[in-house]
């Protein structure tokens, strides 16, 4: 995995940080990939070209920081590090974040550029998946397992295609039907529908009456 560079003498300026990050996600969603270039983020954010590579080794790397800044989303490692994170696939731990991130304009275009930018240029994406998306999804496959060792799932559930199912319901809210209410409530409501359902296929069926 790929970090970010650090400068050896003066400490980092995070005003510099940020308007750095602000002006590259601001020219991503305007422009795209590659009008997001290292020369229009520097000149926009008010600083030097060598500023940005000083912190950053690449765009790519400096892009992948930004959009996850840009996230209203909550840290899930803090969500789903309690020993009782997996008590139930439909929790309220992440209701809250997930109905502020899936209702974010600025994050539905951010993501349309992301997915839209990897069929020519694929490396952003890879590095975002890298950095962000797999450390999530380890965090939650290994939060169902417990679940699954405690006996809260099904042993024969497949966890990864039950995660893509609520990844892509949630994907195809933002980015396949962009007329659908953005609103809190109606957004809350859908994805409570469709954890309910999640829920359903990942409990442990009850054992035939009388059975022993």
């Amino acid at each position: 995995m790929t970090s970010t560079r650090r400068t050896r003498g003066r400490p980092r300026d995070p005003e510099a940080d940020e308007a750095i990050m602000k002006a590259a996600l601001e020219l991503f969603v305007e422009r795209g990939l590659e009008g997001a270039n290292v020369e229009q983020i520097a000149k926009r954010a008010g600083v030097a070209k060598v500023t940005v590579y000083r912190r950053w080794s690449s765009k790519e790397e400096l892009l992948t920081q930004a959009i996850e800044r840009a996230r209203t989303l909550a840290p899930e490692a803090d969500l789903w590090a309690g020993a009782d994170a997996a008590a139930s696939p439909a929790d309220e731990r992440l209701m809250d974040s997930w109905v502020r991130t899936f209702g974010d304009p600025r994050f539905r275009a951010v993501l349309a550029q992301l997915i839209g930018s990897s069929v020519t240029r694929p490396s952003l994406l890879a590095t975002y998946r890298e950095q962000y998306i797999e450390p999530r999804r380890r965090l939650i496959h290994a939060a169902l397992e417990r679940a699954r060792r405690d006996g809260r799932v099904d042993a024969d559930a497949d966890l990864d295609t039950v995660i893509d199912m609520v990844v892509g319901a949630a994907m195809y809210r933002m980015l396949i039907d962009p007329d659908a209410p953005a609103a809190p409530d109606t957004t809350r409501a859908y994805l409570e529908r469709v954890l309910r359902q999640v829920d359903r296929l990942l409990r442990r069926p009850d054992p035939p009456e009388g059975s022993t």
